[in-house]
């Protein structure tokens, strides 16, 4: 607006400040351009700066905001200690520093904007107004959550204490929180629902006093009164966590997540792989598809340093959407494939503690016990929230962890009492199928990429992986290798089921693994429905009713179908599970990688024959040991003469 010529008024030129103030270049008088993302990022404080430089302005308008602050100053040091460097109380009446625009001809139109870029001024509120020097050992990112988290204040003074040595301070992190936020990252895709960012930016959004349309959103900067919280709640967008992890993951951290990505179920079904394939054979397969995983999972993390998206997104940008919808359809039908195959074994499961309990007086079917975890699993499939299943996913981990102790201490108090078993070192009958199970238990690609992204030091990466592979091979080896020594051919497909029922610690490891399996079964269905659901709805169904109604449908009609596909597959888990690892996970592991490799990476002739020779052995997988698995299901055997269970006397 011109300023009359009349009136005692100046206009105030724009001073060239610096790029990490204004959005403004040095060298040039014209805005730069601003996503919604960096506009998000600008405080209302340096808007306000912005917004001043162009408002007509009186002549004292400027001097009486200085001669506030020199005075503030000079109260300070006069007032306060003069051995507390930079303490000072300021105390300002708002009103009277405020100079409104009514020297102006139509100066009430635009009243508003100036007294928004008054109050909004970089100043200091009563509440804030102590400047007192700040000890480099006080935390300013700690909040009434993490203080209320158990061992906060723990924490807090460890870290203090740290800093005082001058030594560097450990990083505070929720370790398992921070591993449950990679199931929204899960494979590099973002997964966080929409409309739950949408109504946390609200949340966020519902303690504004005061914004100015198109200037501020209320993230920061505005509301900092004498009401205000000295310990500020700190809800931040969904869509801002995955970039919060990225650059924080120690090594010591890396590891942990990794081993419980790759360490879970699939250990219990190793048994009746070594069974299958025999004692030398699966020793020797097993590490080998434990090498050939580690060659892979680094292909891919060497693509994803080269092209820093997710799984899916990488092979859009390598060769075209096809590609794309291939890699996100596959990660759907593993995960699917998981859940139904956790179905099963929690079914088994249940049904033996139900015969020990009941002393073989009630008998419930797997397919009834499936039909149960699916009205289970139906609600729980229209969480759209991690944070709601971090509870039920941690208590899962710390029940497993207790099956798997007691499952190893069995095995070697029986080969202490009663020798090695029956075992054979090559079973030429069913081998095949061990190199199915073998690649379901090592399938943990989709939490690479993020596990990548979210290290301090990505470089490092590829060593961490390495020794973790190694680790869980010489883990899984063992696992395998003992449970198939100590029970010979009468191994079960879930090691569980060899152990004693009428031991009330086995039903209770039982019953513990079977809920464990429960509370984690919607942390495997999240990246998959997630993913589906995107891929049939566009936009978020927040505001729009009969869209949210098709989204839940979509995702209780994927989680009924997955149990069906459980129930179908119940008659024999080994072979269910050999056929999921062949058809589901090889492609993930052993066919995508290279590619994407081979396309993106690749320079040499040798790293291009290495790619085509894993490229190669992915597809024998899946054409060799899925028609074997499919063969093994479909061939006529023996009716099931269902649980034996004999009475307790």
């Amino acid at each position: 607006m011109p300023a009359d010529p009349r009136e005692d008024a100046t206009i105030r030129a724009p001073v060239n400040e610096s790029v990490s103030e204004t959005p403004y270049t040095e060298s040039s008088s014209t805005a730069t351009p601003l996503n919604a993302a960096e506009v998000l990022s600008v405080t209302d404080e340096e808007k306000a700066k912005i917004v001043e430089k162009y408002l007509v302005l009186p002549d004292n308008a400027s001097s009486v905001s200085g001669a506030a602050d020199s005075n503030t100053l000079e109260s300070g040091k006069n007032d306060m200690d003069p051995s507390v460097e930079g303490s000072s109380i300021s105390i300002a009446d708002d009103e009277e520093s405020y100079q409104g625009p009514h020297h102006m001809q139509g100066g009430a139109v635009t009243e508003d904007l100036y007294r928004w870029a008054h109050h909004n001024r970089p100043r200091r509120p009563r509440s804030e107004s102590m400047n007192l020097p700040i000890s480099s050992s006080i935390d300013m990112s700690t909040d009434r959550d993490l203080m209320k988290q158990p061992g906060g204040f723990r924490r807090s003074y460890i870290r203090n204490q740290t800093v005082d040595q001058g030594k560097v301070p450990p990083r505070i992190m929720l370790t398992f929180v921070d591993f449950l936020m990679l199931y929204g990252h899960f494979a590099g895709e973002a997964l966080q629902e929409e409309e739950e960012e949408e109504e946390e930016a609200d949340e966020e959004s519902a303690h504004l006093d005061r914004t100015i349309p198109g200037l501020a959103y209320g993230y920061e900067g505005a509301g900092n009164a004498e009401t205000s919280r000295l310990l500020q709640d700190t809800q931040v967008p969904c869509k801002t966590i995955p970039r919060r992890m990225h650059g924080e993951a120690s090594v010591t951290e890396a590891v942990l997540m990794l081993l419980k990505s790759f360490v879970g179920t699939g250990v219990l079904f190793l048994g009746r792989a070594f069974f299958n394939g025999g004692m030398l054979f699966s020793i020797v397969v097993l590490s080998g598809i434990a090498i050939v995983s580690l060659w892979s999972f680094l292909l891919l993390v060497k693509t994803n340093l080269k092209y820093p998206a997710g799984f899916g997104d990488m092979g859009g940008i390598l060769y075209g959407p096809r590609m794309r919808n291939a890699i996100l359809f596959s990660i759907v039908f593993s995960q699917l494939g998981f859940v139904a195959a956790y179905a099963v074994f929690v079914a088994e499961n249940m049904q033996l503690l139900i015969l020990s309990i009941s002393n073989c007086e009630r008998h419930l079917s797997t397919g009834f016990l499936i039909f149960l975890q699916c009205l289970l699993f139906l609600p729980l499939s229209l969480v759209r929230r991690l944070t709601k299943l971090s509870s039920a996913a941690l208590v899962a981990d710390a029940f497993i962890l207790m099956g798997l102790v007691y499952v190893f201490y069995y095995e070697i108090e029986t080969l202490a009492k009663h020798g090695l078993a029956d075992v054979v070192l090559f079973n030429h009958n069913s081998f095949p199928l061990l190199i199915g199970t073998a690649v379901f238990t090592f399938e943990g690609i989709g939490l690479v990429i993020p596990i990548t992204e979210s290290m301090k030091e990505p470089q490092k990466f590829p060593r961490v992986l390495t020794g973790v592979i190694f680790g869980i091979m010489i883990l899984f080896t063992a696992a395998g290798a003992l449970s198939y020594a100590a029970f010979g051919s009468k191994v079960k497909t879930v090691v569980i089921s060899n152990l004693p029922r009428d031991s009330a610690l086995v039903q209770a490891v039982q019953l513990l693994y079977s809920l464990a399996i429960l509370l984690s079964t919607p942390l495997q269905l999240f990246p998959a429905l997630s993913i589906v659901e995107r891929g049939f709805f566009k936009k978020s169904g927040k505001h729009d009713r009969r869209t949210k109604v098709g989204k839940n449908l979509l995702r209780c009609v994927v989680v009924v179908v997955c149990e069906f596909c459980a129930w179908l597959g119940a008659s024999d888990l080994d072979k269910f599970v050999s056929f999921i690892g062949a058809t589901a996970c090889v492609p993930l592991c052993f066919i995508y990688p290279p590619l994407l490799h081979m396309k993106g990476v690749a320079a040499s002739r040798r790293e291009k024959v290495g790619d085509m020779i894993l490229f190669i052995f992915g597809i024998f997988c899946i054409v060799f040991v899925g028609a074997q698995s499919i063969s093994s299901m479909l061939e006529k055997s023996e009716p099931d003469k269902g649980v034996v269970c004999i009475p307790r006397t």
